[in-house]
């Protein structure tokens, strides 16, 4: 049976009990997903041939500090960067480094910035130039699972519901579902319960309320769903070096369905990002 507490009396720590947030709560969401939208909109730019993931790097934490906030994932665990860039193969906490971009890449970049103790974390996928077949249809597939998922989410439904809508329509495209990795709830904390798996059966997992906060972010493979993690102890990859792809957004549970707080301002969803 699982536990639920209102936010406001809760300890400031993942004990596994799921926090109900209020309209304070939202609105701190609303700001800092927002914030981390515009930030996501503006790396748009950024991204091209010859562009290292470390001037990306470098770029998410500058905006950051330029709006009074902060990186979540710099010096989170020991990580040391101020966001992950997965590259191709690499299905998510790739670290960025000195090595240039080449056209017909393709590039998910994950930020979570913290705004006011607030935690907006959202992904998005980019591509280098013009990205070959497969690799538009991947992307196409892994955004509109992303969506599925989200349009699960209401009062009354389940964690299970989310993850099948979102299993059925990426298999069904003959992809596979990254089972390694899960969506989190999400706050006032980084992690925190639930965790939000992106396969399983309707009906099963736990009950949505309003005022849960949690992310969805499936990561989806043009080939097998097997990964390995690196040894440099974050950056996952396909065992079988196909394509992967990521979106991500942190919602909110309302009253008679959902609110999701990183939405691009711009109104990107899928690249190009004109």
């Amino acid at each position: 049976m699982q536990n639920y507490i209102e936010a406001s009396h809760a300890p400031a720590k993942n004990t596994g009990t799921i926090k109900l947030y209020g309209k304070d709560g939202f609105e701190g969401m609303r700001r800092a997903g927002r914030l981390t939208a515009q930030c996501l909109d503006q790396l748009a730019a950024i991204v091209k041939p010859g562009v290292t993931t470390r001037e990306i790097d470098e770029f998410v934490f500058r905006f950051g500090i330029e709006h009074d906030a902060f990186p979540a994932t710099l010096n989170y665990r020991g990580y040391t960067k101020s966001c992950c860039t997965s590259i191709n193969h690499v299905v998510c906490h790739g670290i960025p480094n000195d090595k240039p971009l080449r056209e017909g890449d393709i590039l998910n970049i994950d930020v979570t910035l913290v705004l006011d103790g607030w935690h907006g974390d959202s992904s998005r996928m980019y591509t280098v130039g013009p990205a070959r077949r497969a690799a538009e249809r991947l992307i196409a597939v892994t955004y509109e699972s992303l969506m599925r998922g989200i349009a699960e989410v209401k009062p009354g439904a389940t964690t299970g519901d989310i993850g099948a809508a979102i299993q059925q329509y990426a298999e069904g495209e003959r992809c596979s579902v990254v089972r390694d990795f899960c969506g989190h709830g999400l706050g006032l904390l980084f992690h925190d319960a639930p965790n939000i798996l992106h396969f399983g059966r309707r009906g099963e997992g736990v009950e949505l309320r309003p005022g849960m906060i949690f992310t969805i972010e499936p990561m989806i493979n043009l080939g097998r769903p097997a990964v390995k993690v690196l040894s440099d102890g974050w950056t996952a990859v396909t065992r079988d070096r196909s394509l992967s792809a990521q979106f991500e957004h942190s919602v909110g549970v309302t009253e008679d369905g959902c609110e999701i707080f990183t939405l691009s301002p711009a109104g990107h969803t899928v690249p190009p990002y004109i």
